[in-house]
C-alpha cells in the first residue's frame, strides 16, 4: 500500500511540476551579474542580456537611451549599450516586455573580475585587522558581486549573486584581496570600482579553463585521463565510509588545532561523483565563469598556485595552464587583450638552514613569472608576506596594494612604480656573478641590517650555497669563496 501511494505521489508530482512549468510564461529577465547596486564599465561598449519569451519584443533603457530586439529561439537576447562615462548621479536600467524590471542606483566606473582558490575567497573578516579595517570602511562608491553559484558539468547561463555597497556592515564578506585591492583603486582615481569576485578555496587552474580549450592541448590529455579512471572507479558507498573516517579524525584534529590556538586543518570535503567534483577540468568554468561573460569589464587579478604546487611536475605544467586560462577568458569575453594581473605564492613553511634544491612553491613562483611576458599581463611579489605555519597568510592588506600598484601604473598610466626591483639580466666576471635589476626607481635597498640574504650561488658541480651578496649601485654582486666558476643564482628558493 505505501508503495502503490508513493508511486502515485510522484506521478502526482510530477504532473503537477509539468502542468505548471507549460503555463508559466517566461518573464522578461536581466542576467543575476545585473542588478542593484551595480557598477558598469566606463568607455567601453556595454552588453546587457537576458531572457523572455522565444519572438518577444525586448527594450532595454540605460541611463535614458533604450535599445530593442527580440528574444530568439531558446529565449535569450541581447543589446549593446555605447560607451558610458563616469557621472555624478546613479542611474537606472530598465528592461521591458511584457513585463519590466527595473534596477536602481546603478554607477558607472572600473570593473574588476576578482578569481582564484582560497587566498581570492578569504574574506575580510578573516585578514589582519578586521575589526579596525571595518571601522573606516563606509566606501558607497565601491560594490561587490559574490558568485554563489558552484561547479557544473555544462557551461551555464546564469549564476546566484547580488551586488553589495561596501560598509562596515558588509565588507567582513568581501573578498580581501578584492576589497583592498579596489579600495587602493577608489582612493587613486576618485572613480567607482565594482568587483566580482568568483573564487573557491582549494581548486586549480584546470577546473577554471574551458573544457574547449583544454582539450585541443596536447599536455593536459593526462589530466583528462586521470579524471576519466576516477569515474570508473569511484563507487559512494566506499567514498562515504572513507569520508565519515576522515571526518573523524579531523575533528580530532581541529579540537586540538583550537586548543594549542591553531588554524584547525581544512575540513573534509564530502563525496561527490569527479565528474561533478570542483575541481574537474572546466567546472568552475561552467559555473562561476560561463555565466559572466560577456560583462563589461577592465581587466582581472587572480590569487591561485597553491593547489597546483603539490609536485614539481605539477607546479612546472603551470608554465602552460596559466597562458592558456588568459588566453581562453580573453577570447570568450571578445573584450580584446584586458589587463590580467596575479599573486606569485608568497612565502610558506618555516626558512630552511641550508639552499633548498627542489621546492614545488619555489618551481610554481618561477611558472607564474613566465607568463609575464604575455603583453598586458603584471604579478604581485608577496615572498615577504606569508607565514610559516599558515597557507592564507592574513596580511592581505599589502597583496591589494601591490596588485593596484601595477595596475595604477600599467593600466591606468599614473606616474608610480608597478612593482619592486624585477631581475632583468646577468654578467659572470670571474667568481662573481653581477645581477642587474628592472624598475629599481629610488635604488636598491636591503631591508633590515646585516648581510643580504637569501641569494643561493652553485658551481659547476651544482651543489648549492648560501651566497656573499651585496648591492652595488643598482646591481647586487653574488659569489661564494669556495666557487671559482658559478654556474646559477638564485634568490629566494624555497616554500
Amino acid at each position: 500500500m505505501n508503495s502503490i501511494l508513493s508511486r502515485w505521489l510522484l506521478a502526482l508530482s510530477v504532473i503537477c511540476l509539468g502542468s505548471g512549468s507549460s503555463s508559466l510564461r517566461a518573464e522578461v529577465q536581466l542576467a543575476k551579474v545585473f542588478g542593484d547596486h551595480m557598477v558598469l564599465q566606463r568607455d567601453v561598449p556595454i552588453p546587457v542580456w537576458g531572457w523572455a519569451d522565444e519572438g518577444e519584443a525586448v527594450a532595454v533603457t540605460l541611463g535614458g537611451k533604450t535599445r530593442s530586439t527580440t528574444a530568439n529561439s531558446v529565449g535569450r537576447w541581447r543589446v549593446t549599450f555605447d560607451k558610458l562615462s563616469v557621472g555624478d548621479d546613479p542611474i537606472t536600467m530598465t528592461a521591458r516586455g511584457k513585463n519590466s524590471v527595473t534596477l536602481s542606483d546603478i554607477l558607472v566606473g572600473e570593473v574588476w573580475l576578482c578569481s582564484g582558490q582560497s587566498n581570492m575567497a578569504m574574506t575580510v573578516n578573516r585578514a589582519r585587522d578586521y575589526e579596525a579595517e571595518k571601522k573606516t570602511a563606509d566606501h558607497p562608491k565601491l560594490r561587490m558581486f559574490t558568485v554563489k553559484s558552484g561547479p557544473a558539468t555544462k557551461p551555464q547561463s546564469d549564476c546566484l549573486g547580488a551586488w553589495e555597497v561596501c560598509s562596515g556592515e558588509t565588507v567582513g564578506g568581501f573578498s580581501a584581496t578584492g576589497y583592498f585591492f579596489g579600495r587602493e583603486l577608489l582612493e587613486k582615481l576618485d572613480v567607482p570600482v565594482g568587483l566580482i569576485n568568483s573564487s573557491v578555496g582549494g581548486t586549480g587552474i584546470e577546473a577554471w579553463t574551458s573544457l574547449d580549450a583544454q582539450e585541443a592541448r596536447p599536455e593536459l590529455t593526462h589530466l583528462f585521463d586521470e579524471w576519466n579512471e576516477r569515474a570508473k572507479t569511484y563507487d559512494p558507498e566506499t567514498a562515504t565510509a572513507r569520508f565519515e573516517r576522515q571526518m573523524t579524525a579531523w575533528k580530532e584534529a581541529a579540537r586540538k588545532a583550537r586548543a594549542d590556538g591553531r588554524e584547525p586543518p581544512r575540513k573534509p570535503t564530502e563525496p561527490v561523483d569527479p565528474r561533478q567534483d570542483r575541481n574537474h577540468p572546466a567546472n568552475l568554468f561552467n559555473g562561476k565563469i560561463a555565466p559572466l561573460i560577456p560583462f563589461a569589464l577592465r581587466g582581472t587579478i587572480w590569487y591561485q598556485g597553491e593547489h597546483n604546487a603539490r609536485t614539481v611536475e605539477s607546479a612546472t605544467l603551470y608554465r602552460q595552464q596559466l597562458p592558456l586560462l588568459i588566453e581562453d577568458w580573453r577570447d570568450r569575453w571578445d573584450q580584446g587583450d584586458f589587463p590580467f594581473a596575479w599573486v606569485q605564492l608568497p612565502n610558506f613553511k618555516k626558512v630552511t638552514t641550508e639552499p633548498q634544491s627542489v621546492s614545488e612553491w619555489a618551481t610554481m613562483r618561477e611558472s607564474m613569472s613566465g607568463s609575464l611576458s604575455i603583453p598586458h599581463t603584471g604579478m604581485a611579489i608577496t615572498i615577504d608576506v606569508g607565514e610559516a605555519n599558515d597557507i592564507h597568510p592574513k596580511n592581505k592588506q599589502d597583496v591589494g596594494k601591490r596588485l593596484a600598484a601595477w595596475a595604477l601604473a600599467r593600466v591606468y598610466q599614473q606616474n608610480t612604480p608597478a612593482s619592486g626591483p624585477v631581475y632583468d639580466s646577468h654578467e659572470i666576471e670571474d667568481s662573481r656573478v653581477v645581477l642587474q635589476f628592472d624598475r629599481v626607481e629610488g635604488g636598491l635597498v636591503a631591508r633590515g641590517d646585516g648581510p643580504l640574504k637569501g641569494f643561493a650561488i652553485a658551481g659547476e658541480d651544482k651543489r648549492w650555497h648560501w651566497a656573499n651578496a651585496a648591492i652595488t649601485g643598482e646591481t647586487v654582486v653574488v659569489s661564494h669563496p669556495s666557487i671559482a666558476k658559478p654556474s646559477a643564482v638564485r634568490y629566494a628558493w624555497g616554500d
